[in-house]
């Protein structure tokens, strides 16, 4: 018999109470546990996040104090023009030509650091032909080699490539035949290709295009910072959390719980002792007699619904999935792929795309990319310093 108190309610032993404690804790548990996952994502997340900020600011602020503090020239074995500064150099530095001739894209303005990491390789087709002291001045590039030196100036360039998985930069010009380029240490190739950016820029006077990219790449990145997840308590856990896997553990097991009897029910019935000769004794049927249906066909009949009525094996069949929806991330519906999500640069959009979005006025008097301002309209002076200028400043690209 129960023990009661002076209340009038029932003592509970020990053990109950530390069960029914115990029964309730793994609601703890896989609270904590998903609370610890969430919060070791969103840190790995804002670290990669803060790095990229680092960078992009730290090279913003280089391309704009840059040549104000040129000195790099002291002590080099190079005979400079009269107000010619250097802005960089390296040693060790391989001078590779390629075997085959090749036409090279245009010298371009693109900065971007956030691409994947180099390896010291070289590429099949190139030849290392020098080696020395590298030398990025405000008027040339210069290697000064065992064999000699090579000059690339900036006036006579007429094509530029960074190959993008080996530190190999192959450059173009109008009096030289072959194309030849440098072979750099993997660790240096991303800080020697900006520079030669920013030192190209400032021959041609476009320091202004390479500062107002980096402004839009900045914008771009504050808008992927990660958000701190939402915390887990209790009371969202499910009991499938108790099972090894979660979720999808009780998935497979429910799917192998239909799949089994559909094998065995597909498969032939064991055969027993002796009936093989019974149904060699038993007489075969006269031509005017019917044949028993089998049991697959049995099945099969019993499965037609009667006088138009859906089965329950039809009526409980799943829809066939919806079609998905492109994802424009709030671009309008449009036959030409444009959206705001990502991809490659728009410099020559379809004369059409005024009919889709609100395009603003001198709309094909610019001569940048595709991008739409804070006002709502789009322009093509994406990458130049005025970028969304009459429209209250630039929004976001427009991406093919």
């Amino acid at each position: 018999m129960a023990k009661t108190d002076s209340t009038g309610s029932t003592g509970s032993s020990p053990g109950f109470t530390r069960r029914q404690s115990t029964g309730a804790t793994w609601r703890y548990r896989w609270a904590h546990r998903q609370n610890e996952r969430r919060q070791r994502t969103y840190r790995d997340a804002e670290r990669a996040w803060r790095r990229r900020d680092d960078e992009l600011r730290r090279r913003r602020a280089a391309a704009a104090d840059f040549g104000r503090q040129a000195n790099a020239g002291a002590g080099l074995p190079l005979e400079l023009a009269p107000g010619e500064r250097v802005f960089w150099a390296l040693p060790a530095v391989q001078l590779v030509e390629l075997r085959h001739t090749a036409v090279l894209p245009a010298p371009d303005l693109c900065v971007d650091p956030g691409r994947s990491a180099l390896h010291h390789r070289r590429p099949d087709g190139v030849k290392v032909t020098d080696a020395g002291l590298a030398v990025l001045t405000d008027r040339r590039l210069v290697l000064l080699g065992g064999r000699g030196r090579r000059d690339w100036t900036y006036g006579r360039m007429t094509g530029l490539a960074h190959d993008p998985a080996a530190p190999i930069t192959l450059i173009q010009v109008l009096d030289r035949r072959r194309t030849s380029g440098l072979l750099l240490p993997a660790d240096a190739a991303a800080e020697f290709r900006f520079t030669l950016t920013l030192a190209f820029a400032e021959a041609i006077e476009q320091r202004g295009a390479v500062l107002a990219q980096l402004d839009e790449l900045i914008a771009e990145h504050d808008q992927t910072r990660p958000f701190r997840p939402a915390i887990a308590t209790p009371a969202q856990a499910r009991i499938t959390s108790l099972v090894p896997g979660g979720r999808r553990t009780v998935a497979v097991a429910a799917a192998a719980a239909l799949l089994v009897p559909a094998v065995l029910f597909e498969s032939d019935p064991p055969v027993r002792p002796g009936s093989d000769v019974a149904a060699a004794a038993t007489a075969a049927p006269t031509p005017g007699a019917a044949v028993l249906p089998t049991a697959r066909a049995a099945a099969a009949s019993a499965s037609k619904p009667r006088h138009g009525t859906v089965s329950s094996a039809a009526a409980s069949a799943p829809a066939p999935p919806a079609a998905t929806r492109d994802r424009l991330c709030g671009a309008p519906a449009n036959p030409f792929g444009y959206d705001y999500c990502g991809g490659s640069r728009i410099r020559r959009p379809d004369v059409r795309v005024c009919d889709y979005f609100d395009c603003g006025q001198d709309f094909w008097a610019g001569t940048g990319y595709l991008v739409q301002c804070r006002d709502g309209a789009l322009t093509l002076t994406g990458g130049r310093a005025d970028v969304c200028a009459a429209h209250d400043g630039l929004r976001r690209t427009v991406w093919s």
